[in-house]
């Protein structure tokens, strides 16, 4: 079903339920003349559009409005059916009446409230001149034993999603869905994410519906432009999608976006055997094993990152299957990643010279020994939910390694989770999500990151701290030079 308020998420159906819930609960207080009409057409509103709604799939966000109205519907209406006596039935007392409308109100006020809270993700469209594809490849490195299970032949796996400058007018393309490829995975993916964050999977029911603007196993834009890669890990638990909005920016300037999904880690992945990989990270109170185990975690991921940076080369050159042989220049790749993924892409470019940038979305370096690097580096840090004086020493430390130049963004109304697709689902709560606005957090993130990777890969003009300073409030740290 079309939305037809889209800031608030509610079809037509919706709305003439909600609109004939709010007459019943009402019915009480119209005047007499108005009272019948009234109460039967909100009935009429309840019943009809509730019966479609319950075959087609009633969202849980319509449920306290039809539980609202239906409280409300033999209150409404009874008293206006006659009796066999002739005398229609008494109505309920003011003083009965008012707080139970009351009551009834609150409920159906409560569906629309979650509608708006809560939405089903609407991704704004990228702002670049390419269309978007999107698709997903699996990867074995044969020459890594996966260290999370105890079989001995288990290689590790990683799974990929491609975003890229695609084709205009492909016949038969349809918008990929989020999180997954099919809704079965997206489902599962949904329900993983809710679970990892203690609520029923339904309360993110709307993850599942969603579609990207990407659209899935499209042709590339033709020609033979070789287009520069950016290669990204998502926050601890994170999944591949977690920044589709930011991938698709990227990729309608044309760029290629390598979101990866990280086995044993990401919150649930399905692979192509029809497995899916739970993850295995565990919370401990205890700070040393707590660093120690985000370190391990942390040089799996880089090691996860080299590898797919091989395996895209082996693409571009035609040595593995994919939709972009000979359409990749991975010596303009860049590595970066939101949380986790941030620290394990300062860890990569670190570890692997083919990196040619590397961008830190938020994450605490965990890098047990960070030691000079010779990409540019750019961190892009939240103000809102407090960051540590150890948090930005830190970063700065790490930013400072670099033999060319660090670049610390501070972004004013940001918080943790503004730098993903969070804005656009979650409640607009500045802790959780920022202060910039559902669509704004993207704004800021991809147009920070675009003129970065503009002025270090592309062929942009000028000052990258000029490029940069709009979107926050800049340190440029000096080249380090080894001693």
């Amino acid at each position: 079903m079309t939305d037809i308020l889209p800031g608030l998420q509610m079809s037509f159906l919706e709305i003439l339920l909600v609109c004939g819930a709010a007459v019943l609960a009402l019915a009480r207080w119209f005047p007499a003349a108005a009272r019948r009409p009234m109460a039967f057409s909100g009935a009429a509103l309840v019943v009809l559009p509730s019966a479609v709604l319950c075959v087609a799939g009633m969202r849980w966000q319509s449920v306290p409005v039809l539980a609202g109205g239906l409280l409300a519907l033999p209150f409404a209406v009874a008293p206006l059916l006659p009796r066999r006596s002739g005398r229609q039935a008494r109505r309920a007392r003011w003083w009965v009446a008012l707080p139970g409308s009351a009551v009834c109100l609150g409920l159906i006020a409560a569906g629309p409230a979650a509608a708006w809270a809560l939405p089903r993700p609407d991704f704004p469209a990228p702002s670049g001149r390419y269309p978007v594809g999107t698709t997903v490849v699996q990867w074995t490195d044969m020459s890594r034993p996966e260290t999370a299970t105890a079989d001995p032949r288990d290689h590790r796996v990683v799974v990929v999603q491609l975003w890229y400058p695609a084709a205009r007018n492909t016949p038969h393309a349809r918008r990929a869905p989020y999180l997954g490829r099919t809704r079965a995975e997206s489902r599962t993916v949904s329900d993983a994410l809710a679970g990892s964050v203690g609520v029923p999977g339904f309360v993110l029911d709307g993850l599942p519906q969603a579609r990207s603007r990407a659209y899935l196993d499209v042709p590339p834009v033709p020609g033979h432009q070789h287009f520069p890669v950016v290669l990204f890990s998502p926050g601890a638990g994170g999944v591949r999608t977690q920044n589709t909005a930011w991938a698709e920016e990227l990729a309608s300037h044309g760029y290629v976006v390598a979101g990866l999904d990280h086995p044993y880690d990401s919150t649930a992945v399905l692979l192509d055997d029809g497995r899916v990989v739970r993850s295995k990270l565990a919370s401990t109170s205890d700070a040393a094993e707590g660093a120690k185990a985000a370190a391990a975690a942390t040089a799996i991921r880089a090691a996860d990152l080299s590898f797919v940076l091989t395996e895209l080369g082996k693409m571009t050159r035609g040595q593995v299957p994919g939709p972009l042989a000979g359409r990749l220049d991975v010596t303009r790749a860049a590595v970066t990643g939101h949380s986790y993924g941030g620290s394990a892409a300062l860890q990569a470019a670190r570890q692997d010279p083919r990196f040619a940038a590397v961008i830190d979305l938020d994450g605490y370096p965990h890098d047990p020994a960070p030691a000079p690097y010779h990409q540019p580096a750019l961190a892009l840090i939240h103000t809102i939910g407090g960051s540590t004086a150890d948090y930005h020493s830190r970063i700065t430390e790490v930013l400072g390694l670099s033999t060319t130049t660090g670049y610390r963004l501070v972004i004013p109304g940001s918080s943790h989770l503004t730098f993903t697709d969070a804005p656009l689902y979650l409640p607009p709560y500045s802790p959780i999500v920022g202060g910039l606005g559902r669509t704004g957090s993207l704004h800021t993130t991809a147009g920070a990151t675009l003129a970065f990777l503009d002025h270090v890969l592309g062929n942009a003009k000028g000052d990258t701290a000029q490029a940069l300073k709009p979107y926050g409030n800049l340190t440029v740290l000096a080249p380090h030079t080894a001693r």
